[in-house]
């Protein structure tokens, strides 16, 4: 299809690239009600925390499921925000944690990464069973919008209740998207990531003390030693690299036949040049691109309690 057009332009200062991003990410409010917590066993004898937000209308048969960022969860202000804005609308919302990113460490050692898409499915396979929804959609944003298309373009079998997905600030090309981030121009946020993780896997460290040692976890000075260290071994890859050429999302976009919309924005700092796959939507019947000039990373401020991304998801997903 041809690259969508978009119309977004910020208010003021959030055309700043880090002002959008910042502001999105840790000043933002959104209220909504308490999430219900619901805890999935998976098949593998792990768990996935799952909240639950509804809309007034007690008969939806109509869901979208969210999927968080790197280091992120569900208390977000952008899974709240998406959150609410489909339950205005009639649609229930359920948001995942993935592995390890809720109140509680999960049992193994594993956690979540970016192409876990395998665990996305069991969420569906739960969703189904509950036998009420009969429209399903999904959105990612960053890492878990890496995931969902990687799960929407594998050689696998997908629910007909799926209508569409919707992806924010997509690194489809997960090496490139971390040579963007470690550059000198991202050195607070690429920090601020590196320290969370340390911290998620010193508490690791201390339940599996055979598997990784704190003083390993220590010596790590980059997202790529993080990934390197723990990320790829954990999940079954031989290092980093390998990790990032079998679970970027790039390679899996042509074989996604589920209308899709990619929405990044052109000032993304974390986002490198094959991270937006102009020459695959223009040759896909179901891949809508659209790449405004502005927003950096999940960072669509408007004037509004509705950001850009909210409102384009919704209005995509209920086009469809």
């Amino acid at each position: 299809m041809p690259l969508v057009t978009g119309n977004y332009i910020p208010p003021g200062i959030f055309k700043n690239a880090d002002a959008s991003t910042i502001y999105a990410a840790t000043l933002r409010k959104v209220e909504i009600p308490v999430y219900e917590r619901e805890r999935i066993e998976l098949s593998d004898g792990d768990f996935i925390d799952l909240d639950w937000s509804y809309s007034k209308n007690k008969e939806s048969n109509k869901l979208v499921i969210l999927l968080h960022g790197l280091a992120g969860n569900t208390s977000r202000p952008y899974m709240k925000g998406m959150a609410r804005v489909f339950n205005a609308s009639n649609w229930d919302a359920v948001a995942m944690n993935f592995r390890g990113c809720s109140d509680e460490l999960n049992r193994y050692f594993r956690s979540y990464h970016a192409g876990a898409s395998d665990d996305l499915a069991e969420v569906l396979t739960h969703v189904l069973s509950l036998k009420k929804y009969s429209k399903i959609a999904l959105v990612g944003f960053s890492l878990g919008g890496n995931m969902l298309m990687k799960y929407l373009g594998e050689n696998r079998s997908l629910p007909d209740e799926i209508i569409g997905a919707v992806g924010v600030s997509v690194p489809c090309d997960l090496s490139g998207s971390l040579g963007a981030i470690n550059r000198m121009r991202n050195f607070v946020y690429s920090k601020r990531f590196e320290l969370n993780l340390k911290q998620h896997l010193n508490l690791r460290a201390e339940k599996f003390p055979d598997h990784i040692q704190k003083k390993d976890i220590s010596n790590c000075s980059s997202l790529r030693d993080i990934d390197d260290l723990y990320t790829s071994k954990a999940h079954g890859y031989k290092d980093a690299a390998d990790y990032y050429r079998q679970t970027s999302a790039l390679q899996f976009l042509p074989g996604i036949n589920k209308p899709v919309l990619i929405l990044s924005a052109a000032n993304d700092s974390f986002l490198s040049p094959d991270c937006y796959p102009r020459e695959i939507a223009e040759n896909s019947e179901n891949i809508n691109l659209e790449i405004p000039a502005f927003g950096g990373h999940v960072g669509f401020v408007t004037k509004s309690t509705i950001y850009y991304h909210e409102k384009r998801a919704l209005e995509f997903i209920e086009g469809l």
